[in-house]
């Protein structure tokens, strides 16, 4: 599968939980998700560092695992 490398032109979003104060967020690109069935996953705090890319599934378990407290705390 070919990923476009430069993600500088894709529309960031971060959950509404999300404070202004930019802390531990993680933003996503549903846009490039839904144009090339790859999900790029970022740190809100390092924007210009390399994206995760994730395929659709991946993402959508780790929403889930998440929301449903299966990761425990840090």
């Amino acid at each position: 599968m070919r990923t476009d490398r430069n993600l500088s032109a894709v529309e960031w979003v971060k959950s509404s939980y999300s404070t202004s104060d930019g802390g531990n967020c993680v933003e996503w690109a549903p846009a490039h998700a839904a144009a090339l069935g790859v999900v790029a996953v970022r740190d809100s705090k390092e924007p210009r560092r390399t994206a995760l890319r994730v395929s659709p599934a991946g993402w959508a378990g780790f929403v889930a695992a998440v929301r449903d407290g299966d990761l425990g705390t840090a």
